[in-house]
């Protein structure tokens, strides 16, 4: 269990903040990186994220995806302490994303995702009460 006080202050104030993220990224820009660099995938991604993308037949997309996501997510949430590792992407049992931080659902954020072979776009919305 993970003590509140090293929580990202995303999840601690996730009720009280309202924000709105979107993020689109090039798949081709993704696929590049992670050519350049052995590293990026691990250094951004989970081993889940990685595990689940890499099954697919073409990996890159989902890859993409999950980048956009990510971003909007920190975009959202508003808390320059998350790194990109921190937020993950998940699906529920029927298809529908939603976002983890440190491993743990996020509250009150809802997650789009959608992309095509050129493009990857994701938006988030973190709804404060």
């Amino acid at each position: 269990m993970i003590s509140r006080e090293i929580l990202p202050k995303a999840l601690r104030l996730s009720k009280k903040r309202s924000g709105l993220g979107l993020d689109i990224v090039e798949v081709s820009r993704v696929k590049a990186v992670a050519g350049r660099s052995k590293r990026f995938l691990t250094r951004v991604f989970t081993a889940d994220e990685i595990a689940y993308c890499q099954a697919k037949k073409n990996p890159w997309p989902h890859f993409a995806v999950r980048f956009a996501a990510k971003e909007a997510v920190w975009k959202a949430l508003g808390d320059k302490a998350l790194t990109l590792r921190d937020i993950s992407v998940s699906r529920d049992k029927l298809g529908r994303p939603s976002a983890l931080i440190l491993g743990k659902k996020a509250p009150s954020l809802d997650l789009s995702l959608t992309h095509s072979r050129d493009y990857a776009l994701a938006v988030a919305v973190s709804r404060g009460k």
